[in-house]
């Protein structure tokens, strides 16, 4: 009985050793080949996406030398506030010159800048960052809002599923991104706008009216959404523009 009791523990003690002893591989790390002089977004910057979601499309950072070139072989180290997440932190560029990451914001609703580092040939770090935008779930119910009732004429692109009127009206409607002019209007203005339509404000009677069709908390939703989405970013109330006329 003993003896089957000593053979039984060694084939148990021959079963976990191996897993025990195991140790995790660190990964290795990435040895540049190549320094470059700049650093350029090619694509992915100021994106919009709700909030703890991950990005629409990836962020596209690209390594040049001083003639402009994409060089290959530049390490690229990706980092961003408390919460944000890429699936690949730091990277070497590809034959084109670009590293790519997907990249997934916080749990906070606003604007995260994302920073890209490499080094130049004197070991000096250069410097790029890029800034995405998350929403907050009132937010996000605006920008649900606006691609339903508001893109086809206030955003200037076309896509498979919504054809812009914006080149056909003869007085331009503002895009929710051009904050240079929507920053100057309340919220108390930019309600009255979008309940009782442009001339409420002196507008142009091309705006239609929405009060019927939306209700207060979707109206603010969707105000809330502008001045997410507002470049340069929203700060202040600003001037009412109806008590100026």
């Amino acid at each position: 009985m003993n003896r089957l009791i000593v053979i039984t523990s060694l084939f148990s003690l021959a079963l976990v050793t191996p897993a025990c002893s195991r140790k995790a591989t660190a990964p290795a790390e990435l040895k540049p080949t190549a320094f470059g002089a700049a650093l350029v977004e090619s694509s992915g910057g100021k994106q919009v996406t709700a909030v703890g979601a991950t990005l629409p499309q990836p962020i596209v950072i690209q390594v040049n030398d001083e003639q402009g070139n994409g060089i290959a072989g530049a390490l690229v180290e990706l980092s961003g506030p408390t919460g944000v997440h890429f699936d690949a932190a730091t990277g070497l560029t590809d034959a084109n010159g670009q590293v790519t990451t997907n990249v997934s914001l916080g749990s906070m609703a606003g604007r995260y800048q994302i920073t890209a580092t490499t080094l130049n040939k004197k070991q000096k770090p250069v410097i790029l960052k890029v800034e995405e935008i998350a929403l907050s779930c009132q937010q996000v119910l605006g920008r649900q809002l606006a691609d339903l009732y508001c893109d086809r004429c206030h955003n200037l692109e076309s896509t498979p599923e919504r054809v812009s009127n914006y080149d056909n009206l003869e007085v331009k409607p503002h895009p929710f991104t051009e904050g240079d002019m929507l920053n100057k209007i309340s919220d108390a203005d930019l309600v009255a706008i979008v309940s009782h339509g442009g001339p409420a404000l002196n507008k142009s009677p091309l705006m239609p009216p929405y009060g019927y069709t939306l209700g207060k908390s979707d109206i603010q939703a969707l105000i809330a959404y502008i001045r997410a989405v507002s470049d340069p970013p929203y700060h202040s109330t600003g001037s009412v523009y109806a008590k100026n006329q």
